[in-house]
């Protein structure tokens, strides 16, 4: 499962990076948590977490349904 998050990531990527941020994808969990680090502008960015949630996450579910949460560590 690792692999197949990691392209959506892939997919998501060009957009973060164009507001100067990305995405690290850390671990993935047996029981379906990815855990993932913000880098560059969307690491200190007061959105982060909408983009986490509403961005990052909603992406990851509706692709992979054994994704059940996504954590920004």
């Amino acid at each position: 499962m690792k692999e197949r998050v990691q392209e959506v990531l892939n997919k998501i990527r060009p957009g973060l990076q164009a507001d100067g941020g990305d995405v690290e994808l850390i671990d993935v969990t047996e029981d379906g948590v990815v855990k993932v680090r913000l880098q560059g502008a969307c690491g200190g960015c007061p959105m982060a977490q909408m983009t986490l949630k509403n961005g990052i996450e909603k992406t990851l579910k509706e692709e992979i349904p054994e994704v059940k949460r996504v954590e920004n560590v």
